[in-house]
C-alpha cells in the first residue's frame, strides 16, 4: 500500500524545468538533470526542497534519464555511473533531513522518496518518450530524420515480426534490470526508497518488459519489496504506438500489458498505474476510459498516478516553450479534476503532481486545492 492511512498524495513537479527555469540551471545534455548530480548537487538538493516546501509529500529522484548508456556518451565509466545513480537518492535523501530540521512537528515517513526512471526513448537523441521509435534489438526501426517514415514504434503479425517483438521485449527488460539492480544492490539506498516509479513509457512491449524486470527482481530476493507504478504518455490524447504504422493502440490494449495475466510467471502487476507528460485538458477523459478498463479486467483499481504537463508546447525549432492559453491555471484545472476522481473512491488512491513546466508555485497551489477539499487523510 502507498500509505494506509491517506487516500490522496502530492507529487513534486517538474524537476528538469525547475532546475532551468527556478534556478537557471543549464541541463542542455543527454543527462538532462542528472547532469547536476555530479556538477552542482547543492541545486538538486534545493529544487527538492523546493518542492517539499510546496507541500510536496513524494520527490522523485533526479534519475529519470540515468542509465549507463547516458553515461558513457558523455564520458563517465561504468563505475562512475553506478556511483551517480546512487547518490542522486542520497541526494534527496539529504533534502528529506533538511526538511524534517525545519519542520520539527512534521515526521519523517510522512514524506516519500520514489526512484524515477524513464524510458529506454529517454536515453536516445532525439528522445523518443513521445514517439516510442527504438533502433533493433528495442523496436522495429529508429528514428531517421533522412527517412519520410521517420522510424517505426510497433511491429507487424507474422510469426517472424512476433520473434522480434519477443526479443525486443527482452532487451528492454534488461535495460530496466541493469538499471534497477544499480540501486538495490546498495543496501542502504535500497533502504530510503519508498516507490519505484517507471515514467512516460510509450509502448506496451516495454511495459510487459518492465514487468519482467520487476518479477526478476523480486525472484532474486534478499531485499524488500517497494510499491511500483508504472506511468504512460499520451500525446494528443491518444497513445503513442501504431498497430501497422497507422491505427493507434486503443486503451484496452495499454492496460492489458499492465495488468493481463500472462502465463509468463515474472509478470507481477504494478501497485499503481500513471499518466504523466500529457496535457491536462486529456486527462478526465483517459482516467475515465482508462478505469473502465482497470475495473474489468481485474476487479479492483489500483491507486492512480497523474502528473499531466503544465500545459506549456515545446518549440523544438526555435527550442523555446510557448505558453499555455486557458484563463484558468494549471493548478485550479488539474485540481478540479483530482477532486473529481478521488471522490468517486473508484481507485485505491491518487498521486497527484505536475510535469515539465510545472513549478513548486503549481503545487503548492495543487496542495491547497485537493487537501483542503478533500481533507489530508480519508480513512
Amino acid at each position: 500500500m502507498f500509505h494506509q492511512n491517506k487516500h490522496v498524495l502530492v507529487l513534486d513537479g517538474g524537476f528538469g524545468t525547475t532546475l532551468e527555469d527556478l534556478f537557471d540551471k543549464d541541463i542542455s545534455t543527454s543527462l538532462w538533470s542528472a547532469k547536476l548530480i555530479d556538477d552542482d548537487p547543492e541545486t538538486i538538493i534545493n529544487a527538492h526542497l523546493a518542492f517539499l516546501r510546496a507541500g510536496a509529500d513524494i520527490i522523485l529522484t533526479s534519475t529519470y534519464q540515468c542509465a549507463f548508456n547516458t553515461f558513457t556518451n558523455v564520458g563517465y565509466t561504468h563505475e562512475e555511473a553506478v556511483r551517480l545513480m546512487r547518490k542522486a537518492v542520497h541526494l534527496a535523501v539529504e533534502a528529506k533531513t533538511r526538511y524534517f530540521a525545519e519542520r520539527k512537528a512534521a515526521f519523517p515517513e510522512d514524506i516519500k522518496i520514489a526512484l524515477s526512471l524513464g524510458p529506454y526513448g529517454a536515453t536516445l537523441s532525439p528522445a523518443q518518450e513521445f514517439d516510442g521509435y527504438y533502433p533493433p534489438p528495442f523496436g522495429p526501426r529508429g528514428f531517421d530524420p533522412e527517412n519520410e517514415k521517420q522510424g517505426t514504434n510497433a511491429f507487424g503479425n507474422g510469426d517472424g515480426e512476433r520473434k522480434l517483438e519477443e526479443s525486443a521485449v527482452e532487451a528492454l527488460k534488461e535495460f530496466h534490470l541493469e538499471r534497477l539492480r544499480v540501486f538495490k544492490e546498495d543496501e542502504e539506498v535500497w533502504g530510503a526508497i519508498d516507490f519505484i516509479a517507471f515514467e512516460t513509457v510509450p509502448v506496451t512491449r516495454e511495459i510487459k518488459a518492465i514487468r519482467r524486470a520487476m518479477g526478476i527482481l523480486q525472484v532474486e530476493g534478499g531485499i524488500e519489496s517497494k510499491p511500483w507504478w508504472i506511468s504512460t504518455v499520451w500525446p494528443d490524447g491518444k497513445y503513442p504506438e501504431k498497430r501497422c504504422g497507422e491505427d493507434a493502440v486503443k486503451p484496452e490494449e495499454v492496460i492489458q500489458a499492465v495488468a493481463g495475466q500472462s502465463p509468463d510467471s515474472l509478470l507481477p502487476v504494478p501497485d499503481g498505474f500513471g499518466i504523466n507528460c500529457t496535457a491536462v485538458d486529456y486527462i478526465a477523459s483517459l482516467v475515465d476510459e482508462l478505469g473502465k478498463e482497470f475495473d474489468s479486467l481485474l476487479g479492483k483499481r489500483p491507486w492512480l498516478a497523474l502528473y499531466p504537463n503544465g500545459g506549456d508546447v515545446y518549440d523544438p525549432k526555435t527550442k523555446t516553450w510557448i505558453p499555455r492559453e486557458s484563463k484558468e491555471s494549471w493548478a485550479e484545472s488539474f485540481g478540479a479534476i483530482v477532486r473529481q476522481v478521488t471522490k468517486s473512491r473508484k481507485w485505491a488512491g491518487v498521486i497527484a503532481g505536475g510535469c515539465c513546466r510545472t513549478k513548486p508555485i503549481d503545487i503548492r497551489l495543487l496542495n491547497r486545492i485537493v487537501k483542503h477539499s478533500i481533507g489530508k487523510s480519508v480513512k
